[in-house]
């Protein structure tokens, strides 16, 4: 009864995120080559993000109106009464699944849609976006868990790194077949859903870090076209931009080859 309900509420998120790309236009104009990057220039790119930041809405509002935050006691109460003590560090594997995939899909010679350097600077981007965004939030939200080991239960962490790798997947192999995306996209509601099951998340922490994790890939994707072009001044000149985190202080560190 619980898993079915669960299942129906998360396994939305697949079709919202997967299928809510961009519309690339395929016109000369559209595509440029900068330094080995394509840079797409798409419609409805706006569009694209409703999704996410209705998701990371939803999280939101759980704070604050009472039906929503209902949903998350009743997800508890049912899951404690037909599934208690129920274990398993699965969850902790599944949300690197889709970023693995990426590289494995890359060795076994399907082509996705940017390079190595690109790809894992892309990547590293996203995950710097996302664990910046993520850290600040859960410690001004003060969330307790539902198992009350800590108070840093909003947003899900897992949840929202497993749904990045999965726009990540969606972003270099959404154009080779929707099938990728997909895939991604239910790897990444399973881990949500692994989530609440083991008692360290609210329903409402898996969206909100669905959302997230889904606009940090998204805003990478977006801005880091532009960060290579600003810091490589159009030259051939390759650069990777690598988020770090150092002394509790997030930056970036630049590496240009001369």
């Amino acid at each position: 009864m619980f898993y079915k309900k669960l299942v129906l509420l998360l396994i939305s998120i697949i079709p919202l995120g997967s299928f809510a790309q961009d519309t690339v236009k395929t016109d000369t104009g559209s595509i440029a080559k900068s330094n080995n990057l394509i840079v797409h220039h798409r419609s409805g790119s706006l569009v694209a993000f409703i999704p996410p930041a209705v998701f990371v809405t939803y999280g939101v509002l759980s704070f604050s109106v009472k039906g929503i935050r209902q949903i998350d006691y009743n997800i508890y109460n049912d899951m404690q009464k037909d599934h208690p003590g129920f274990k398993t560090k699965l969850d902790t594997y599944l949300q690197f699944a889709p970023a693995v995939a990426v590289y494995g899909l890359n060795l076994a010679g399907v082509q996705g849609k940017h390079n190595f350097v690109d790809r894992t600077a892309l990547y590293v981007l996203s995950e710097g976006i996302f664990a910046g965004s993520t850290f600040f939030t859960k410690r001004i939200s003060k969330r307790t868990r539902p198992s009350d080991a800590d108070k840093y239960s909003f947003p899900s962490g897992h949840t929202g790194n497993a749904f990045a790798a999965a726009e990540f997947l969606t972003q270099e192999y959404g154009d080779v077949s929707p099938w990728y995306g997909i895939a991604g996209y239910s790897i990444a509601a399973t881990t949500g859903i692994l989530r609440v099951y083991n008692n360290a998340h609210w329903f409402s922490d898996v969206v909100a870090g669905a959302g997230v994790g889904i606009l940090s890939t998204k805003v990478a994707y977006l801005i880091y076209p532009l960060l290579k072009e600003k810091l490589g001044h159009g030259s051939d000149k390759s650069v990777l931009v690598i988020p770090t985190y150092q002394n509790s202080m997030f930056g970036f560190t630049m590496v240009k080859n001369l």
